[in-house]
């Protein structure tokens, strides 16, 4: 189980977030750089407990229209090898010191918990609470339970998602600029989730499915 500390972050997620995500080939922002505002997300317990998962929506008010994105993050007490590509950044933690924060699309520890969670092996947590299911994310698979998906392969981002090859034969498709929907495409499964609107309103949409 993950434990929730109410500490500081220096620097904080939005920080990081807001240097990081126009490197992205998916920012749909302007040249001046994002200003975000939290939309929700949920989290992921890693069975060995030394990975944090998250999964953070945040909205890009900067431009015309407000642009939501899914950001996947891994939390490390070391880096991990092979991955500096995927290196959003370093904070520290009051609680827990330095803290490696990685793309999880790279992170072969939250690809595998989130392939978990589309095929019911998985619980979403809340986000800001310990020891606490989050009902409000919504999984469903038609696949076979006797085959769990594993990674496979290097994820690879598209115009608005990123792909990551799975096992056996299948597809894990993230998706970034995340939109009001829950019907997925041609899916084995998938996982959706709400989030806030600037306005206030609250909708749901897909944020990652499995295909063959």
């Amino acid at each position: 189980m993950a434990v929730i500390h109410q500490t500081t972050l220096r620097p904080t997620k939005g920080e990081l977030l807001t240097a990081w995500l126009p490197t992205r080939p998916w920012y749909r922002g302007t040249a001046d750089g994002p200003r975000l505002e939290a939309a929700g997300g949920f989290r992921l317990d890693d069975p060995d407990g030394a990975v944090g998962i998250e999964f953070i929506l945040v909205t890009d008010v900067a431009g015309a229209e407000p642009v939501t994105y899914l950001v996947p993050l891994s939390y490390r007490g070391a880096p991990l090898d092979g991955a500096d590509h995927a290196l959003v950044g370093t904070m520290e933690h009051g609680v827990l010191g330095r803290r490696w924060v990685y793309d999880g699309c790279h992170d072969p520890v939250v690809v595998a918990q989130l392939l978990a969670l589309i095929e019911g092996r998985a619980q979403a947590q809340d986000q800001n609470v310990s020891d606490a299911p989050d009902p409000t994310v919504v999984r469903a698979f038609t696949g076979d339970p006797a085959t769990p998906a594993r990674p496979a392969g290097t994820a690879v981002d598209g115009a608005d998602h990123t792909e990551v090859p799975t096992s056996p034969g299948t597809a894990l498709r993230l998706i970034r600029v995340v939109r009001p929907g829950t019907e997925a495409p041609a899916a084995l499964g998938h996982v959706s989730g709400p989030w806030r609107r600037p306005d206030g309103d609250r909708v749901q949409g897909v944020l990652a499915y499995l295909s063959a």
